[in-house]
């Protein structure tokens, strides 16, 4: 059977109203700057990056531990992003914060993009959102 994360993504937002799941799509502990005029664009590319290994966004699975916008001069604004990776043996532990930075630096007024993984605090399936628990199934 094949995996389409897009239609589980897709199901749950018609199971529970897209309201709602905006709300429940949010982790826990991600810090981010809600109110800067960016972050719509920057969170929505963030939501479009998923784990190869677990079908669900790196947003909502609670990779994006931390995402900071800094307004240079001319107009342009520097992010940075600290984020982990479910284990340090990820497969793709190189490639990921390349697909960040790819997401981001398209998006018009970004400037420099730097992504840092980190492993402190370590990952844990307590740092998912609701929503990423819903798509995996993991109610408890």
């Amino acid at each position: 059977m094949k995996i389409d994360p897009v239609a589980d993504q897709e199901m749950v937002k018609n199971a529970v109203g897209a309201e709602a799941y905006d709300e429940l799509a949010e982790p826990p502990e991600v810090s981010a700057p809600r109110d800067h005029k960016l972050w719509p664009a920057v969170h929505k590319g963030l939501r479009e990056i998923y784990d190869p290994e677990i079908p669900v966004n790196i947003y909502e699975l609670g990779l994006i531990y931390e995402v900071k916008i800094e307004d240079k001069e001319g107009g342009k604004s520097d992010v940075s992003v600290k984020m982990t990776l479910t284990s340090p043996g990820c497969p793709v532990a190189q490639e990921m914060p390349q697909w960040v930075q790819g997401a981001i630096l398209p998006i018009e007024g970004i400037g420099d993009v730097d992504v840092e993984v980190i492993w402190e605090p370590p990952w844990d399936p307590s740092k998912m959102a609701e929503t990423a628990k819903m798509q995996l199934n993991m109610f408890y």
